[in-house]
């Protein structure tokens, strides 16, 4: 997946109970404070004492947030520039979707894509939105699946 590995993939150690927690704390503080104030600085304390102030736009704050959301739980963390193009292999492993099925998708038209020579690529944009919809798709059938079992009187 060569256009992966272009991405910088940030694998978190192994995390003990305690790092879970105090990632799980300090997420919490970071999006309070952005929920009641549009100033953004954060105070570090340094190994010398020092208690310098930074300036971080509130965007910023906010992914910092959602990545010690993400330590916190364990999971693993992949960053990719919105730019980023993805072969046809790397938009299935993506997707965890054959390669012939993505080609059908884009070929049918509901998979966006532009030709570079004689490959197809994939926008990381359009790979997530694509993936958003397959997820909606997937929920509403089952939905209509439960729907179908509670009308045939087959509650589970």
């Amino acid at each position: 997946m060569r256009t992966l590995e272009k991405a910088r993939q940030v694998l978190p150690p192994p995390l003990s109970r305690q790092d879970m927690e105090m990632a799980r704390v300090a997420q919490r503080c970071i999006m309070e404070a952005l929920d009641h104030s549009r100033a953004a600085a954060i105070t570090l304390t340094t190994d010398s004492g020092e208690h310098p102030t930074v300036d971080v736009p509130p965007a910023a704050l906010k992914l910092i947030g959602q990545l010690l959301g993400a330590l916190s739980e364990g999971r693993p963390i992949t960053i990719v520039p919105s730019n980023q193009e993805f072969s046809t292999v790397e938009a299935a492993h993506f997707l965890n979707v054959s390669r012939p099925f993505v080609i059908k998708e884009i070929e049918s038209g509901r998979l966006p894509h532009r030709m570079v020579g004689t490959h197809r690529r994939v926008a990381f944009e359009d790979l997530i939105a694509y993936a958003r919809k397959m997820r909606e798709r997937q929920e509403a059938a089952l939905e209509r699946l439960a729907e179908n079992s509670r009308e045939l009187g087959l509650d589970y």
